[in-house]
Protein backbone atom coordinates (compact mmCIF):
# COMPACT_ATOMS: atom_id res chain seq x y z
CA UNK A 1 0.00 0.00 0.00
CA UNK A 2 0.93 3.75 -0.34
CA UNK A 3 1.09 5.28 2.56
CA UNK A 4 0.03 8.99 2.65
CA UNK A 5 -1.38 11.39 5.11
CA UNK A 6 -5.59 11.35 3.52
CA UNK A 7 -6.17 15.08 4.29
CA UNK A 8 -3.26 16.01 1.84
CA UNK A 9 -4.88 13.88 -1.25
CA UNK A 10 -6.33 15.53 -3.96
CA UNK A 11 -9.83 14.62 -4.75
CA UNK A 12 -9.08 12.52 -7.42
CA UNK A 13 -6.51 10.50 -5.33
CA UNK A 14 -8.69 9.76 -2.50
CA UNK A 15 -8.69 5.64 -1.72
CA UNK A 16 -11.38 4.26 -4.54
CA UNK A 17 -11.40 1.63 -7.20
CA UNK A 18 -9.34 2.77 -10.20
CA UNK A 19 -8.29 1.44 -13.80
CA UNK A 20 -4.46 1.61 -13.69
CA UNK A 21 -2.76 1.60 -17.91
CA UNK A 22 0.99 1.90 -18.82
CA UNK A 23 3.24 0.42 -21.25
CA UNK A 24 6.86 -0.74 -21.27
CA UNK A 25 7.84 0.04 -25.25
CA UNK A 26 8.28 4.00 -24.56
CA UNK A 27 7.60 4.24 -28.53
CA UNK A 28 4.67 1.51 -29.09
CA UNK A 29 1.46 2.13 -29.90
CA UNK A 30 -1.12 2.54 -26.64
CA UNK A 31 -2.72 -0.71 -25.84
CA UNK A 32 -5.98 -1.04 -24.05
CA UNK A 33 -6.15 -3.26 -20.69
CA UNK A 34 -9.52 -4.73 -20.04
CA UNK A 35 -9.84 -7.00 -16.72
CA UNK A 36 -11.05 -6.27 -13.13
CA UNK A 37 -10.75 -3.34 -11.16
CA UNK A 38 -7.94 -3.15 -8.47
CA UNK A 39 -8.37 -1.25 -5.54
CA UNK A 40 -5.95 0.51 -3.77
CA UNK A 41 -6.38 2.14 -0.29
CA UNK A 42 -4.61 5.23 1.70
CA UNK A 43 -4.22 5.19 5.17
CA UNK A 44 -2.81 7.63 7.78
CA UNK A 45 0.40 7.09 8.90
CA UNK A 46 3.27 9.34 9.34
CA UNK A 47 5.94 7.48 10.29
CA UNK A 48 5.68 5.61 7.43
CA UNK A 49 9.23 5.18 5.68
CA UNK A 50 8.83 6.31 2.02
CA UNK A 51 10.70 3.53 0.58
CA UNK A 52 8.80 1.31 2.01
CA UNK A 53 5.72 2.80 1.26
CA UNK A 54 7.01 2.59 -2.71
CA UNK A 55 7.83 -0.91 -2.42
CA UNK A 56 4.42 -2.07 -1.19
CA UNK A 57 2.73 0.36 -3.78
CA UNK A 58 5.12 -1.07 -6.59
CA UNK A 59 3.91 -4.84 -5.21
CA UNK A 60 0.66 -3.38 -5.63
CA UNK A 61 0.36 -2.72 -8.65
CA UNK A 62 2.80 -4.99 -10.52
CA UNK A 63 -0.25 -7.41 -9.33
CA UNK A 64 -2.90 -5.12 -10.96
CA UNK A 65 -0.61 -5.03 -14.14
CA UNK A 66 -0.17 -8.79 -13.88
CA UNK A 67 -3.63 -9.62 -13.81
CA UNK A 68 -4.99 -7.22 -16.39
CA UNK A 69 -2.16 -8.27 -18.75
CA UNK A 70 -3.38 -11.93 -18.68
CA UNK A 71 -6.85 -10.80 -18.85
CA UNK A 72 -5.97 -8.36 -22.21
CA UNK A 73 -3.99 -11.30 -23.89
CA UNK A 74 -6.78 -14.27 -23.19
CA UNK A 75 -9.55 -11.45 -24.54
CA UNK A 76 -7.13 -10.71 -27.91
CA UNK A 77 -6.53 -14.14 -28.40
CA UNK A 78 -11.03 -14.49 -28.65
CA UNK A 79 -11.07 -12.08 -31.49
CA UNK A 80 -10.95 -12.83 -35.05
CA UNK A 81 -10.32 -10.86 -38.17
CA UNK A 82 -10.38 -6.81 -38.66
CA UNK A 83 -12.32 -4.32 -37.08
CA UNK A 84 -14.51 -3.30 -39.54
CA UNK A 85 -14.01 0.28 -41.29
CA UNK A 86 -17.02 1.53 -40.77
CA UNK A 87 -18.76 1.43 -37.54
CA UNK A 88 -22.28 2.36 -35.62
CA UNK A 89 -22.02 3.26 -32.19
CA UNK A 90 -24.96 3.25 -30.03
CA UNK A 91 -25.46 5.65 -27.71
CA UNK A 92 -24.97 3.95 -24.32
CA UNK A 93 -21.34 3.35 -25.15
CA UNK A 94 -20.72 6.82 -25.81
CA UNK A 95 -19.52 8.57 -22.59
CA UNK A 96 -21.60 11.91 -22.32
CA UNK A 97 -21.15 14.07 -19.80
CA UNK A 98 -24.33 16.20 -18.06
CA UNK A 99 -21.46 18.51 -15.83
CA UNK A 100 -17.81 19.73 -16.80
CA UNK A 101 -16.27 20.07 -13.95
CA UNK A 102 -12.76 22.28 -14.50
CA UNK A 103 -10.13 20.10 -15.72
CA UNK A 104 -7.17 20.23 -13.26
CA UNK A 105 -3.56 20.36 -14.77
CA UNK A 106 -0.37 19.56 -13.19
CA UNK A 107 3.55 20.31 -13.91
CA UNK A 108 6.15 18.99 -11.98
CA UNK A 109 9.89 18.08 -12.30
CA UNK A 110 10.89 14.51 -11.96
CA UNK A 111 12.32 15.00 -8.37
CA UNK A 112 8.72 16.52 -7.32
CA UNK A 113 9.07 20.24 -7.64
CA UNK A 114 6.06 22.09 -8.61
CA UNK A 115 6.32 24.10 -11.97
CA UNK A 116 2.59 24.70 -12.56
CA UNK A 117 -0.35 24.03 -11.29
CA UNK A 118 -4.13 25.11 -12.90
CA UNK A 119 -5.68 25.14 -9.33
CA UNK A 120 -6.49 29.16 -8.72
CA UNK A 121 -4.13 30.87 -6.75
CA UNK A 122 -3.38 31.34 -3.00
CA UNK A 123 -4.34 27.40 -2.50
CA UNK A 124 -2.36 25.50 0.67
CA UNK A 125 0.95 24.78 -0.74
CA UNK A 126 1.77 21.62 1.75
CA UNK A 127 -1.75 20.68 0.18
CA UNK A 128 -0.19 21.17 -3.50
CA UNK A 129 3.36 19.54 -2.62
CA UNK A 130 1.93 16.69 -1.06
CA UNK A 131 -0.04 16.33 -4.57
CA UNK A 132 2.80 16.60 -6.45
CA UNK A 133 4.84 13.65 -4.35
CA UNK A 134 2.30 11.69 -4.55
CA UNK A 135 1.75 12.35 -8.59
CA UNK A 136 5.89 11.87 -8.90
CA UNK A 137 5.97 8.60 -6.58
CA UNK A 138 3.36 7.06 -8.38
CA UNK A 139 5.01 7.60 -11.46
CA UNK A 140 8.71 6.64 -10.00
CA UNK A 141 6.87 3.27 -9.15
CA UNK A 142 6.30 2.53 -12.78
CA UNK A 143 10.15 4.04 -14.08
CA UNK A 144 12.24 1.39 -11.31
CA UNK A 145 10.45 -1.14 -13.56
CA UNK A 146 11.42 0.66 -16.71
CA UNK A 147 7.81 0.92 -17.00
CA UNK A 148 5.59 4.34 -18.21
CA UNK A 149 2.62 5.02 -16.40
CA UNK A 150 -0.09 6.41 -18.87
CA UNK A 151 -3.17 6.69 -16.80
CA UNK A 152 -5.35 5.82 -14.05
CA UNK A 153 -9.03 5.67 -15.11
CA UNK A 154 -11.56 5.77 -11.93
CA UNK A 155 -15.25 5.54 -12.95
CA UNK A 156 -15.75 8.40 -15.12
CA UNK A 157 -12.50 10.43 -13.94
CA UNK A 158 -9.42 9.71 -15.87
CA UNK A 159 -5.56 10.99 -14.65
CA UNK A 160 -3.53 11.15 -17.68
CA UNK A 161 0.61 10.96 -17.22
CA UNK A 162 2.80 12.54 -20.21
CA UNK A 163 6.37 11.93 -19.53
CA UNK A 164 8.91 14.60 -20.95
CA UNK A 165 12.59 14.15 -18.90
CA UNK A 166 12.82 16.62 -16.55
CA UNK A 167 9.03 17.52 -16.33
CA UNK A 168 6.21 14.93 -16.01
CA UNK A 169 2.43 16.56 -17.05
CA UNK A 170 -0.99 15.72 -15.38
CA UNK A 171 -4.55 16.13 -16.19
CA UNK A 172 -7.10 15.08 -14.43
CA UNK A 173 -10.47 14.93 -16.38
CA UNK A 174 -13.74 13.34 -15.80
CA UNK A 175 -15.07 14.88 -19.57
CA UNK A 176 -15.41 11.71 -20.91
CA UNK A 177 -13.24 12.74 -23.90
CA UNK A 178 -10.59 10.13 -25.03
CA UNK A 179 -7.77 9.76 -23.66
CA UNK A 180 -5.73 10.99 -26.70
CA UNK A 181 -7.54 14.36 -26.10
CA UNK A 182 -6.07 15.45 -22.46
CA UNK A 183 -2.55 13.60 -23.75
CA UNK A 184 -2.52 16.55 -26.70
CA UNK A 185 -3.08 18.84 -23.89
CA UNK A 186 -0.36 17.51 -21.66
CA UNK A 187 1.83 17.33 -25.12
CA UNK A 188 0.46 21.39 -25.96
CA UNK A 189 1.63 22.52 -22.71
CA UNK A 190 5.00 20.49 -22.96
CA UNK A 191 5.44 22.69 -26.65
CA UNK A 192 4.67 26.13 -24.47
CA UNK A 193 7.13 25.43 -21.93
CA UNK A 194 9.31 24.82 -23.99
CA UNK A 195 8.38 27.87 -25.65
CA UNK A 196 9.91 29.83 -22.96
CA UNK A 197 12.44 27.83 -21.86
CA UNK A 198 14.34 25.57 -24.61
CA UNK A 199 15.10 21.47 -24.08
CA UNK A 200 18.53 22.18 -24.62
CA UNK A 201 18.34 24.79 -21.24
CA UNK A 202 16.00 22.24 -19.63
CA UNK A 203 18.35 19.37 -20.10
CA UNK A 204 21.47 21.67 -18.91
CA UNK A 205 20.02 22.87 -15.75
CA UNK A 206 19.02 19.62 -14.80
CA UNK A 207 22.14 18.04 -15.18
CA UNK A 208 23.58 20.47 -12.36
CA UNK A 209 20.88 20.75 -10.44
CA UNK A 210 18.03 17.81 -10.16
CA UNK A 211 15.99 19.94 -7.59
CA UNK A 212 16.17 23.38 -9.77
CA UNK A 213 12.70 25.13 -9.22
CA UNK A 214 12.03 26.02 -12.45
CA UNK A 215 9.16 28.33 -11.42
CA UNK A 216 11.61 31.15 -11.35
CA UNK A 217 12.58 31.11 -14.70
CA UNK A 218 9.10 30.80 -15.58
CA UNK A 219 8.04 33.48 -13.71
CA UNK A 220 5.62 36.08 -15.46
CA UNK A 221 5.02 32.76 -18.06
CA UNK A 222 2.29 30.94 -15.80
CA UNK A 223 -0.25 33.80 -18.16
CA UNK A 224 0.33 32.02 -21.62
CA UNK A 225 -0.06 28.79 -20.12
CA UNK A 226 -3.68 29.84 -18.32
CA UNK A 227 -4.41 31.10 -21.65
CA UNK A 228 -3.23 28.06 -23.75
CA UNK A 229 -5.78 25.63 -21.66
CA UNK A 230 -8.61 27.93 -22.32
CA UNK A 231 -7.51 28.34 -26.03
CA UNK A 232 -8.22 24.35 -25.52
CA UNK A 233 -10.84 23.61 -24.31
CA UNK A 234 -13.04 25.01 -27.90
CA UNK A 235 -10.35 25.11 -30.62
CA UNK A 236 -11.13 22.45 -33.19
CA UNK A 237 -7.90 23.72 -35.03
CA UNK A 238 -5.47 22.22 -31.71
CA UNK A 239 -8.02 19.09 -32.00
CA UNK A 240 -7.02 18.50 -35.53
CA UNK A 241 -3.59 19.06 -35.11
CA UNK A 242 -4.57 22.06 -38.28
CA UNK A 243 -4.53 25.61 -38.88
CA UNK A 244 -8.06 27.42 -39.05
CA UNK A 245 -7.64 30.30 -41.14
CA UNK A 246 -9.86 33.90 -41.20
CA UNK A 247 -12.62 33.20 -43.87
CA UNK A 248 -11.65 36.06 -46.28
CA UNK A 249 -12.44 37.19 -49.75
CA UNK A 250 -9.60 35.71 -52.17
CA UNK A 251 -8.68 38.64 -53.64
CA UNK A 252 -8.33 40.44 -50.69
CA UNK A 253 -6.00 37.41 -48.91
CA UNK A 254 -3.69 37.88 -51.90
CA UNK A 255 -3.21 41.66 -52.11
CA UNK A 256 -2.35 40.94 -48.35
CA UNK A 257 -0.07 38.34 -49.02
CA UNK A 258 1.99 40.59 -51.84
CA UNK A 259 2.22 42.89 -49.50
CA UNK A 260 4.24 41.41 -46.87
CA UNK A 261 6.81 39.70 -49.10
CA UNK A 262 10.08 41.08 -47.17
CA UNK A 263 12.67 42.97 -48.68
CA UNK A 264 16.14 41.06 -50.02
CA UNK A 265 18.35 42.64 -47.35
CA UNK A 266 16.14 40.75 -44.39
CA UNK A 267 18.40 37.88 -44.91
CA UNK A 268 17.77 36.30 -41.49
CA UNK A 269 13.09 36.49 -42.05
CA UNK A 270 11.79 33.10 -40.96
CA UNK A 271 7.87 33.58 -41.04
CA UNK A 272 5.71 37.05 -41.40
CA UNK A 273 2.17 36.20 -40.02
CA UNK A 274 -0.90 38.59 -40.52
CA UNK A 275 -3.96 37.41 -38.43
CA UNK A 276 -6.86 38.62 -36.87
CA UNK A 277 -9.03 37.28 -34.55
CA UNK A 278 -6.87 34.76 -33.62
CA UNK A 279 -6.88 32.83 -37.06
CA UNK A 280 -4.57 33.59 -39.85
CA UNK A 281 -5.31 35.64 -42.49
CA UNK A 282 -1.63 34.93 -44.65
CA UNK A 283 1.20 33.56 -43.80
CA UNK A 284 4.67 34.27 -46.21
CA UNK A 285 7.74 32.50 -45.81
CA UNK A 286 10.90 30.76 -47.84
CA UNK A 287 11.06 28.56 -50.18
CA UNK A 288 13.45 25.93 -47.99
CA UNK A 289 11.11 26.70 -44.41
CA UNK A 290 7.69 24.97 -43.67
CA UNK A 291 5.93 25.73 -40.06
CA UNK A 292 4.15 23.39 -38.41
CA UNK A 293 0.77 23.88 -36.99
CA UNK A 294 1.57 23.07 -33.65
CA UNK A 295 4.36 25.96 -33.22
CA UNK A 296 1.78 28.32 -35.10
CA UNK A 297 -0.86 27.75 -31.99
CA UNK A 298 1.79 28.16 -29.61
CA UNK A 299 2.67 31.17 -31.34
CA UNK A 300 -0.90 32.59 -31.68
CA UNK A 301 -1.83 31.83 -27.71
CA UNK A 302 1.49 33.58 -26.78
CA UNK A 303 0.98 36.81 -28.92
CA UNK A 304 -2.98 36.96 -27.88
CA UNK A 305 -2.10 36.28 -23.91
CA UNK A 306 -2.77 39.17 -21.60
CA UNK A 307 0.86 39.93 -20.94
CA UNK A 308 1.38 40.91 -24.93
CA UNK A 309 -1.86 41.72 -26.06
CA UNK A 310 -2.82 44.30 -23.13
CA UNK A 311 0.73 45.66 -23.27
CA UNK A 312 1.21 49.56 -23.51
CA UNK A 313 4.10 49.41 -26.35
CA UNK A 314 3.07 49.73 -29.44
CA UNK A 315 5.29 46.27 -30.73
CA UNK A 316 6.63 43.77 -28.83
CA UNK A 317 10.42 41.93 -29.66
CA UNK A 318 10.35 38.87 -27.58
CA UNK A 319 12.92 35.97 -27.95
CA UNK A 320 10.28 32.41 -28.34
CA UNK A 321 11.55 28.81 -29.09
CA UNK A 322 9.21 27.22 -31.79
CA UNK A 323 9.95 23.60 -30.59
CA UNK A 324 8.53 21.77 -33.70
CA UNK A 325 10.87 24.22 -35.72
CA UNK A 326 14.13 23.61 -33.50
CA UNK A 327 13.30 22.79 -30.06
CA UNK A 328 16.93 24.18 -28.69
CA UNK A 329 17.02 27.55 -29.99
CA UNK A 330 14.81 30.51 -29.63
CA UNK A 331 14.27 32.64 -32.53
CA UNK A 332 13.37 36.68 -31.96
CA UNK A 333 9.33 38.01 -32.99
CA UNK A 334 8.53 41.26 -34.21
CA UNK A 335 4.55 41.37 -32.54
CA UNK A 336 3.03 44.43 -34.15
CA UNK A 337 -1.17 44.91 -33.32
CA UNK A 338 -2.06 46.76 -36.10
CA UNK A 339 -5.98 47.85 -35.27
CA UNK A 340 -7.71 46.88 -31.96
CA UNK A 341 -10.73 45.38 -31.50
CA UNK A 342 -12.32 49.28 -30.77
CA UNK A 343 -10.42 50.79 -33.34
CA UNK A 344 -12.67 51.57 -36.77
CA UNK A 345 -16.03 49.70 -35.84
CA UNK A 346 -19.17 50.86 -38.03
CA UNK A 347 -21.51 52.60 -35.76
CA UNK A 348 -24.29 50.16 -36.17
CA UNK A 349 -21.82 47.22 -34.98
CA UNK A 350 -21.47 49.47 -31.85
CA UNK A 351 -25.34 49.96 -31.74
CA UNK A 352 -25.76 45.77 -31.89
CA UNK A 353 -23.48 45.73 -29.16
CA UNK A 354 -24.61 48.36 -26.86
CA UNK A 355 -28.01 46.34 -27.03
CA UNK A 356 -27.17 43.12 -26.22
CA UNK A 357 -25.19 44.52 -22.99
CA UNK A 358 -28.74 45.94 -22.03
CA UNK A 359 -30.87 43.32 -22.41
CA UNK A 360 -28.23 40.66 -20.74
CA UNK A 361 -27.80 37.27 -21.37
CA UNK A 362 -27.73 34.34 -19.06
CA UNK A 363 -24.13 33.53 -17.94
CA UNK A 364 -23.80 29.93 -19.33
CA UNK A 365 -24.96 31.38 -22.47
CA UNK A 366 -22.15 32.50 -25.07
CA UNK A 367 -22.01 34.91 -27.78
CA UNK A 368 -21.56 32.74 -31.13
CA UNK A 369 -17.68 33.86 -31.04
CA UNK A 370 -17.00 34.20 -27.48
CA UNK A 371 -14.63 31.44 -27.99
CA UNK A 372 -12.48 33.43 -29.97
CA UNK A 373 -9.69 35.59 -29.15
CA UNK A 374 -10.21 39.70 -29.47
CA UNK A 375 -10.51 40.98 -32.98
CA UNK A 376 -7.67 42.88 -33.69
CA UNK A 377 -5.16 42.25 -36.41
CA UNK A 378 -1.21 41.97 -35.44
CA UNK A 379 1.31 41.23 -37.85
CA UNK A 380 4.57 39.12 -36.46
CA UNK A 381 7.78 38.44 -38.16
CA UNK A 382 9.74 35.65 -37.03
CA UNK A 383 13.73 36.71 -37.45
CA UNK A 384 16.52 34.19 -37.03
CA UNK A 385 18.53 37.19 -36.01
CA UNK A 386 18.76 39.99 -33.86
CA UNK A 387 18.43 43.03 -36.47
CA UNK A 388 15.64 44.69 -34.39
CA UNK A 389 15.96 48.13 -36.42
CA UNK A 390 15.95 46.75 -39.74
CA UNK A 391 12.69 44.44 -38.81
CA UNK A 392 10.75 47.43 -37.38
CA UNK A 393 11.58 49.68 -39.87
CA UNK A 394 10.32 46.96 -42.44
CA UNK A 395 7.02 46.47 -40.72
CA UNK A 396 6.54 50.01 -40.32
CA UNK A 397 6.49 49.93 -43.96
CA UNK A 398 4.26 47.18 -44.10
CA UNK A 399 2.34 48.47 -42.07
CA UNK A 400 1.82 52.04 -43.79
CA UNK A 401 1.22 50.25 -46.92
CA UNK A 402 -1.33 48.03 -45.70
CA UNK A 403 -3.31 51.47 -44.22
CA UNK A 404 -2.23 53.66 -47.11
CA UNK A 405 -4.02 50.86 -49.52
CA UNK A 406 -7.25 50.59 -47.26
CA UNK A 407 -6.38 47.33 -47.14
CA UNK A 408 -6.80 47.09 -42.99
CA UNK A 409 -10.03 48.83 -43.18
CA UNK A 410 -10.94 46.21 -45.84
CA UNK A 411 -10.23 43.36 -43.20
CA UNK A 412 -11.57 45.46 -40.06
CA UNK A 413 -14.96 45.74 -42.25
CA UNK A 414 -15.23 42.14 -42.90
CA UNK A 415 -14.60 41.47 -38.80
CA UNK A 416 -17.01 43.91 -38.03
CA UNK A 417 -19.74 43.18 -40.03
CA UNK A 418 -19.83 39.39 -39.51
CA UNK A 419 -18.22 38.35 -42.91
CA UNK A 420 -15.45 36.42 -41.25
CA UNK A 421 -18.07 34.04 -40.09
CA UNK A 422 -20.15 31.84 -41.40
CA UNK A 423 -24.09 30.17 -40.13
CA UNK A 424 -24.73 26.34 -40.96
CA UNK A 425 -28.25 28.21 -42.59
CA UNK A 426 -26.02 29.69 -45.59
CA UNK A 427 -25.63 26.05 -46.48
CA UNK A 428 -29.94 24.99 -46.46
CA UNK A 429 -28.94 21.58 -45.35
CA UNK A 430 -31.98 20.09 -43.50
CA UNK A 431 -31.42 19.53 -39.79
CA UNK A 432 -27.70 20.48 -39.86
CA UNK A 433 -26.48 21.76 -36.54
CA UNK A 434 -22.88 22.43 -37.23
CA UNK A 435 -19.71 20.77 -38.49
CA UNK A 436 -16.00 20.51 -38.51
CA UNK A 437 -14.26 20.19 -42.26
CA UNK A 438 -10.43 19.84 -42.34
CA UNK A 439 -8.68 19.76 -45.62
CA UNK A 440 -6.02 17.58 -45.44
CA UNK A 441 -4.01 18.69 -48.45
CA UNK A 442 -3.74 22.24 -47.02
CA UNK A 443 -3.95 20.92 -43.48
CA UNK A 444 -6.32 23.63 -42.45
CA UNK A 445 -10.30 23.07 -41.00
CA UNK A 446 -13.36 25.37 -41.23
CA UNK A 447 -16.40 25.92 -38.77
CA UNK A 448 -19.48 27.95 -38.81
CA UNK A 449 -20.45 29.63 -35.80
CA UNK A 450 -21.50 27.68 -32.80
CA UNK A 451 -25.27 28.37 -32.73
CA UNK A 452 -28.47 27.09 -30.90
CA UNK A 453 -28.21 24.96 -29.10
CA UNK A 454 -24.64 25.06 -29.01
CA UNK A 455 -24.32 29.03 -27.45
CA UNK A 456 -24.79 27.06 -24.49
CA UNK A 457 -21.41 26.67 -22.33
CA UNK A 458 -22.03 22.66 -21.11
CA UNK A 459 -23.83 22.05 -24.72
CA UNK A 460 -20.80 23.21 -26.17
CA UNK A 461 -18.29 21.48 -24.70
CA UNK A 462 -20.46 18.40 -25.14
CA UNK A 463 -20.48 18.57 -29.05
CA UNK A 464 -16.66 19.27 -28.90
CA UNK A 465 -16.16 15.86 -26.82
CA UNK A 466 -18.71 14.30 -29.40
CA UNK A 467 -16.19 15.71 -32.16
CA UNK A 468 -13.12 14.71 -30.51
CA UNK A 469 -14.59 11.28 -29.77
CA UNK A 470 -15.40 10.01 -33.46
CA UNK A 471 -11.49 11.77 -34.53
CA UNK A 472 -9.60 9.45 -31.79
CA UNK A 473 -11.81 6.42 -33.22
CA UNK A 474 -11.04 7.07 -36.74
CA UNK A 475 -7.49 7.59 -36.23
CA UNK A 476 -7.38 5.03 -33.77
CA UNK A 477 -5.29 7.33 -31.38
CA UNK A 478 -6.23 5.57 -28.11
CA UNK A 479 -4.72 2.12 -28.53
CA UNK A 480 -7.46 0.81 -31.32
CA UNK A 481 -6.59 -2.20 -33.02
CA UNK A 482 -7.96 -0.37 -37.03
CA UNK A 483 -8.57 2.92 -37.91
CA UNK A 484 -11.73 3.56 -39.30
CA UNK A 485 -12.90 5.37 -42.68
CA UNK A 486 -16.68 6.03 -40.93
CA UNK A 487 -18.09 6.45 -37.38
CA UNK A 488 -21.47 7.24 -36.55
CA UNK A 489 -23.07 7.85 -33.17
CA UNK A 490 -26.89 8.61 -32.14
CA UNK A 491 -27.62 10.13 -29.13
CA UNK A 492 -30.69 11.64 -27.13
CA UNK A 493 -29.53 14.79 -28.11
CA UNK A 494 -27.87 14.67 -31.78
CA UNK A 495 -26.37 12.55 -34.39
CA UNK A 496 -22.97 12.81 -34.97
CA UNK A 497 -20.54 11.31 -37.70
CA UNK A 498 -17.40 11.14 -38.51
CA UNK A 499 -15.89 10.83 -42.25
CA UNK A 500 -12.40 10.19 -43.41
CA UNK A 501 -11.63 10.62 -47.53
CA UNK A 502 -8.41 11.23 -48.86
CA UNK A 503 -8.70 14.72 -49.64
CA UNK A 504 -10.98 15.34 -46.20
CA UNK A 505 -12.09 14.54 -42.80
CA UNK A 506 -15.57 15.62 -41.92
CA UNK A 507 -17.78 15.45 -38.63
CA UNK A 508 -20.90 16.46 -38.74
CA UNK A 509 -23.85 17.15 -35.85
CA UNK A 510 -27.39 16.70 -37.23
CA UNK A 511 -30.96 16.60 -34.79
CA UNK A 512 -31.66 12.88 -33.93
CA UNK A 513 -34.28 12.40 -36.12
CA UNK A 514 -32.58 12.52 -39.36
CA UNK A 515 -32.77 8.65 -40.33
CA UNK A 516 -28.81 7.72 -40.82
CA UNK A 517 -29.64 7.13 -44.44
CA UNK A 518 -30.08 11.04 -44.83
CA UNK A 519 -26.67 11.68 -42.72
CA UNK A 520 -24.93 11.11 -45.74
CA UNK A 521 -26.70 13.00 -48.18
CA UNK A 522 -26.19 15.41 -45.93
CA UNK A 523 -22.88 15.18 -45.28
CA UNK A 524 -22.09 15.23 -49.32
CA UNK A 525 -23.86 18.44 -49.33
CA UNK A 526 -21.37 20.16 -46.79
CA UNK A 527 -19.06 18.67 -48.91
CA UNK A 528 -20.05 20.59 -52.07
CA UNK A 529 -20.63 23.66 -50.60
CA UNK A 530 -17.01 23.16 -49.31
CA UNK A 531 -15.53 22.67 -52.36
CA UNK A 532 -17.69 25.67 -53.70
CA UNK A 533 -16.31 28.29 -51.04
CA UNK A 534 -12.70 26.99 -50.70
CA UNK A 535 -10.95 29.71 -51.52
CA UNK A 536 -12.49 32.08 -49.32
CA UNK A 537 -12.27 29.68 -46.66
CA UNK A 538 -8.81 28.51 -47.29
CA UNK A 539 -5.08 29.93 -47.56
CA UNK A 540 -3.96 28.80 -50.40
CA UNK A 541 -1.39 29.38 -52.88
CA UNK A 542 0.69 31.46 -49.61
CA UNK A 543 3.66 33.19 -51.28
CA UNK A 544 6.97 32.34 -50.66
CA UNK A 545 10.39 34.14 -51.00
Amino acid sequence: MFIVPSRALPVWLHPYKYQVKGWKDTDAEVDTINGEEAIAVGHTDTTADDEESKRNLRDQLRRTLSSKRSNSNVSSQRRKGKQPDIAVQPSETVVVASFYPPREYFVLTDAGKPVFTSRPEGEDSDTLSSTMGIIQALISVFLDDSDKLRCINAGKLRITFLLRSPLYYVCASSWGEPESVTRSHLEYLHLQILSVVTAAQLRRIFERRTNFDLRRLLNGAENFLFSLLSRMEFDLAMATSSLHCLRLDSTLRTRVAESLIPITKMKDILYIILSAQGRVITLVRPKKHSIHPADIHILMNTIHSPSIFNSPASASWIPVCLPKFNPSGFVNAYISFLRRASDAVPPEVIGRSSQSDVEGRDEDRLAPNASEPDSAISLVCISGGGDFETVRGWCDTVTAKLDNEGILDAISKAVHTGLTEYSVSELGVPGLRHFVYKSRPHVQITVPLFEEPYDNLNERRRIVTLYQTLHDAIHAKSGQEETLKLQYILTENESVMGWITQPFELYIALSPRIPKSAVIGAANAVVRWIKKEEGRLFLRDAPVF
